[in-house]
This record gives structure tokens, sequence and C-alpha cells, in this order.
């Protein structure tokens, strides 16, 4: 499997298909080995939750759960819309990922 990954912890991403589909959210956490990603507020799912100590509370919780991170696409910082990611090397000699749409082509982090 390949071990690496389109999208970072703090990009934001929109869900491109699934129950999902449509919904934009911040990337949380990143499992390169895996292939999967926690966005924030996406593919919710109901924990039931046993008290530890003396006076935690038990019940349901709801948590997001991971997801392939082929299902997701990430979202230009300048020009706001999905995107192709691309590597290109900047004036100073460092490797940037870029957008791949021709009216932006923004270099971001």
């Amino acid at each position: 499997m390949n071990k690496k990954v389109h999208v970072k912890t703090g990009d934001t991403v929109v869900v491109i298909n699934g129950k999902y589909r449509g919904k934009k959210g911040k990337v949380m956490q990143v499992s390169p080995t895996e292939g999967k990603v926690i966005v924030e507020g996406v593919n919710i799912v109901t924990k039931h939750v046993k008290p530890r100590k003396m006076g935690d509370p038990g019940g349901l919780i709801e948590a997001e759960s991971a997801l392939y991170a082929d299902k997701v696409q990430l979202v230009c910082p300048k020009c706001g819309r999905p995107t192709r990611v691309g590597h290109i090397i900047n004036a100073k000699g460092k490797k940037m990922r870029a957008c791949k749409k021709s009216d932006c082509r923004a270099e971001f982090e």
C-alpha cells in the first residue's frame, strides 16, 4: 500500500463521495500507514463508553471516525475550490504544494 497521503493535518478538505459528500472540514489526524484521515464533523459514529473512574459519566458519545484519504480533496486556500495538488520548487529552492487550477496556481505549505 502507498505510504503517502496528499493532505496534512490542519488542511481544509471536502468529501468527494459517500454519505458525507460535499461536506467541508478540517483534517484533525492523518494515518499514512492506513491511508486514512479524520475530518472534523465528518463520519460521526456513536460510541458506548463505560465510566472508568468514580464520578465519570458513562453512556453514548459521538466522535469522528476515520475515512479513506482517497475520498477527500484539498480545498485551495486562495481560490476556495476543491483541487488536485501539484508540487513545485519555488525561487528559494523549497518544495511547495500548488493548486492545479489553471487560473489560480497558488502555492501553499
